[in-house]
């Protein structure tokens, strides 16, 4: 978990590779099962198609019939997925359905002008107009006002591990390495 910029997708492609897991990502999971014309991806393509959000029931639909796959048999890592309580609640019970329970719920913390700087950058490098100061701002709102709650639900959970995600790339992956076990 992180806010947008926090550095999620980088550090969640070195953990899978060190952990020999598969990184569940939301929207991979999304475009594969549109391109493989599942039923939960002909449904969402239609939410898709029109602009609109694919509602939760057909996400969870999609994120269940992917932790089925053999190579989630040994572990995986959900990226972009719960975003909201009540994301978090349907997959409580999903994964209490497969039998499987949650490790741990990492969060990489980060100042807000740390992560409008770093996207900033990053809008710049990929010569991404719409990612400009307005709209980071919107999307940090966005962050803090429906996910950010979702360290609470955890926290108390006990599977929230805080991590500082600001410095070196290195540091960071090691305190998740350390923090993970």
């Amino acid at each position: 978990m992180g806010p947008p910029g926090a550095g999620k997708g980088t550090q969640a492609k070195i953990i899978c590779k060190e952990y020999n897991i598969p990184q569940v990502s939301t929207g991979d999971i999304l475009r594969d099962s549109i391109k493989n014309s599942t039923e939960a991806g002909l449904r969402a393509k239609k939410f898709m198609d029109a602009g609109d959000l694919v509602p939760d029931e057909v996400v969870i639909q999609i994120i269940k019939d992917r932790l089925k796959d053999p190579d989630c048999k040994h572990g995986f890592l959900l990226d972009g997925f719960p975003r909201t309580i009540e994301q978090a609640k349907a997959l409580d019970i999903l994964l209490k359905d497969l039998g499987i329970g949650l490790d741990a719920v990492v969060n990489l913390a980060v100042p807000d002008s740390e992560l409008l700087k770093r996207l900033l950058e990053r809008a710049k490098i990929e010569g991404r107009a719409d990612d400009n100061e307005e709209t980071i701002k919107n999307r940090l709102t966005n962050y803090n006002n429906k996910t950010f709650p979702l360290l609470d639900y955890y926290k108390n959970h006990n599977l929230l591990k805080e991590i500082n995600g600001s410095g070196k790339l290195e540091e960071i992956t090691q305190m998740i390495k350390k923090e993970l076990g």
